[in-house]
């Protein structure tokens, strides 16, 4: 009986300092999502007004050019990840991969090569530990991005889209990442970033709309040419804050799970090392009894 109470004094121990780790842990996550939610808010007009100002010039330009002009065949499609650097945040991660997965499927199905450029070590571990190649990898800063990082993703993926795919380019470009809804839900996202698939933010007109004008200097195609690393990078590093606050949320939902788990087994263990301390203290008392009644019967 000892020994088996200072086994069960021992587990609750163990559950007290990890409940201290975890409850820690979402203390941290709750304190940055608020933050990670401002920038998610200040980016999302910017990133909205680019989408629509690239949807709305090549829509009313009527103008053939690389962002919207859909190729005759497509041979070669992008996919770039955004998942996470560290763990203990639920199946945030996982969940991406599966997403990217089920894309990689469906694309490969269309006949299309799929390169892939991961964000996060955890799609590096994934993809490692499967033995399946990357175009590129960026790891660090997932968790407060910095729009250097998406200038460079952008770079990257726009010098592969405006390669031929007979020269290693892509002819189109997806992300696939975790859209924060709010702190309780996030949701894996997937986006077709070029060719511009729709007109985001540009609503079809009506008898009253007053279609925009624009002018041109020098020409359509020079402007659309400067828009698109401006859009590529606005989109990428508005994913990346979405992914980051998504995983703040993913992590102190994870961590507040794991406190009421340690809870719950310090309560169990609670219990049964009061019943196993009855249990030694009645086991004593019957030998106390005996021994006094083994005495009396011997006098």
């Amino acid at each position: 009986m000892g020994a088996q109470l200072r086994v069960y004094r021992q587990k609750i121990k163990a559950a007290q300092t990890t409940k201290k780790i975890t409850r820690a842990m979402e203390l941290i996550s709750a304190s940055r999502i608020q933050k990670a939610q401002q920038r998610v808010a200040a980016s999302g007009p910017y990133s909205r007004a680019v989408t629509r100002a690239v949807s709305a010039v090549a829509t009313f330009s009527n103008v053939d050019h690389i962002l919207t002009t859909e190729p005759e065949k497509v041979e070669r499609a992008a996919i770039v990840i955004f998942t996470s650097d560290r763990g203990l945040a639920g199946a945030f991660s996982s969940n991406v991969l599966k997403e990217a997965n089920e894309l990689a499927a469906l694309l490969k199905s269309q006949g299309k090569d799929v390169v892939y450029y991961i964000v996060g070590r955890k799609a590096a571990a994934f993809f490692s530990f499967r033995k399946r190649a990357a175009e590129e990898i960026w790891t660090g800063d997932t968790e407060k991005p910095e729009f250097e990082r998406a200038q460079a993703i952008g770079e990257a993926v726009v010098a592969k889209f405006l390669q031929p795919a007979s020269e290693g380019g892509v002819d189109e470009i997806h992300i696939v990442y975790n859209r924060f809804v709010s702190v309780v839900t996030q949701v894996p996202e997937v986006v077709r970033l070029l060719p511009l698939e729709v007109v985001e933010g540009v609503d079809a007109p009506d008898s009253t709309d007053i279609l925009p004008l624009y002018e041109f200097e020098p020409e359509v195609g020079d402007v659309l040419d400067a828009l698109l690393p401006v859009y590529i990078e606005s989109r990428i590093f508005n994913a990346m804050l979405q992914s980051a606050a998504s995983e703040h949320a993913a992590r102190q939902k994870a961590m507040k799970s794991a406190s009421d788990n340690a809870d719950k087994l310090i309560k169990d263990y609670t219990r049964l090392a009061n019943n196993a301390r009855q249990s030694e203290i009645t086991q004593q008392i019957s030998e106390i009894v005996g021994g006094a009644d083994a005495l009396s019967s011997a006098k």
